[in-house]
């Protein structure tokens, strides 16, 4: 018989509810619902009605990381849908005006380095873009979604060829920080 050892244990905060079925935790709050699908053969979460705990049956590096990774995930899950993730990202040109808008589910850049054609990025999940000025403000309540997209939108402005010490333009991310609601 396997002898499991309990390492880590998330309580669940008021206003915030949880349903569990076959390692898919999916949480309910104010400003939406996330889930997150845990499963592996060395590492058990359980959930008795207030809290989320955490056991390995061995104690190793790859439990140990496990067990890291999915305490984090698990506690973004709980942040998210209390107060929500805000990242900010700012547009720097220095050459040709960059112009940035947001279409359907794709951030639209446009005259990057006097470029004719457009470059676009991926908008994943529920992940809400707003442009005001040189700044993008990225916000939802999957920190996973929003990381995601500022990594799109950073990517579509990558540049090549030129000498990055002159050409210094592009989307970069200035600001991340929880969202107070």
């Amino acid at each position: 018989m396997i002898k499991w050892e309990e390492k880590e244990t998330i309580e669940i905060p008021k206003g915030v509810s949880l349903e569990v079925s076959q390692g898919t935790f999916t949480f309910k709050g104010k400003l939406g619902v996330t889930s997150r699908t845990l499963l592996d053969n060395y590492v058990s979460v359980q959930y008795d009605g207030k809290a989320i705990h955490i056991s390995v049956s061995k104690d190793n590096r790859y439990t140990k990381g496990i067990t890291g990774t999915w305490t984090s995930e698990l506690k973004n899950c709980i942040k998210g849908v209390q107060e929500g993730f805000t990242y900010a990202m700012k547009v720097d040109y220095t050459h040709f005006p960059t112009r940035v808008s947001v279409k359907g589910g794709k951030v639209v850049v446009e005259n990057f380095l006097g470029e004719r054609s457009q470059r676009e990025a991926v908008i994943v999940g529920e992940t809400k873009v707003a442009i005001k000025g040189d700044r993008l403000t990225l916000t939802g309540i999957d920190k996973r979604h929003i990381g995601e997209t500022c990594a799109n939108i950073e990517r579509s402005t990558k540049i090549k060829g030129f000498d990055l010490r002159i050409f210094q333009d592009g989307i970069f991310p200035v600001e991340v920080e929880s969202e107070e609601a």
